[in-house]
């Protein structure tokens, strides 16, 4: 894309996220994502129906009548997005590619933090980190993160979550919210991602084109792995080759889950032919209801 047509681009996902973050997502962003506890604000006059145990008994001592502690809830939160730009996310069967998904993911997640008065902070990565912004707040800095995920060009090919995840551990305070958005082309980075999900909130999102699902029955084509820039020819009007397709991104689809469910992350499929708010207004309302 041009810049010119990055502009646009910014401000129809702006005008989008606007949208639902004010109908839907701010609501339930914060009931999902917490303070980190709370912290004294003043002492003031006991009243009826206070709680007896925040009562300070050292300055009632002093005033001879009953005063109570008062306590607010830290609210601010740190929010990174790390953001896979590996070769494999400009791939796009449809009108978007993964990239361009991932941006309007980014814009819905940074637009609720801000609108809660959390930081947000971008890191970009492929087979190591290209990018960072460190976490900020307002309007301007979100527009900024959409900008440069949009507007990225990735000096590597490759994937390497692990080495994304470490750098993030390294330069975030514990008890992060860490969103990371990537299409999981990548293998060894499980030991990591226990480490990160002890150390923050991790949620994994997955981005999927529906090509990488199924074949379609449309004669011989020539797939490219982007990333390794291998080529094989198939010929897909042949019912074993599409099972077989299926079944590896099958066998994908759940080694990457299980490697979810042993670090104990949430994790929320979004394919780029749907609507990517359905699948996280899912996963926000789930989560919060358990909590």
């Amino acid at each position: 894309m041009n810049e010119k047509e990055i502009l646009k681009k910014i401000q129809r996902i702006e005008i989008f996220a606007n949208r639902l973050v004010n109908t839907v997502f701010a609501g339930e962003y914060e009931s999902v994502f917490k303070g980190q506890g709370i912290t004294f604000d003043e002492v003031r006059e006991y009243q009826i129906g206070d709680e007896i145990r925040t009562i300070d008994w050292n300055v009632t001592a002093r005033m001879g009548q009953a005063y109570i502690k008062k306590y607010v809830e830290e609210r601010e939160l740190v929010m990174m997005l790390v953001v896979d730009m590996s070769a494999s996310t400009s791939f796009g069967s449809i009108a978007e590619t993964k990239a361009e998904v991932a941006a309007e993911i980014a814009a819905l997640l940074a637009f609720s933090a801000i609108k809660n008065n959390d930081k947000v902070g971008l890191l970009c990565f492929t087979d190591t980190v290209e990018h960072f912004v460190t976490p900020g707040k307002g309007k301007r800095h979100v527009l900024r993160v959409v900008r440069d995920i949009l507007h990225f060009e990735p000096r590597q090919p490759g994937t390497n979550i692990a080495a994304a995840l470490a750098f993030a551990d390294r330069v975030l305070k514990p008890h992060s919210v860490v969103f990371l958005i990537s299409d999981f082309k990548d293998t060894g980075y499980e030991k990591q991602l226990r480490l990160s999900s002890k150390r923050h909130s991790l949620i994994a999102i997955t981005l999927q084109d529906r090509r990488e699902v199924a074949l379609p029955n449309v004669g011989l084509i020539e797939l490219e792995d982007t990333e390794s820039g291998e080529r094989i020819v198939v010929d897909t009007r042949s019912a074993q080759a599409r099972q077989l397709y299926a079944e590896r991104t099958q066998r994908a689809t759940a080694a990457r889950r299980q490697a979810f469910r042993a670090s104990q992350i949430d994790s929320v499929d979004i394919r780029t032919d749907e609507p990517c708010a359905t699948p996280l207004i899912r996963f926000f309302r789930q989560r919060g209801a358990r909590r």
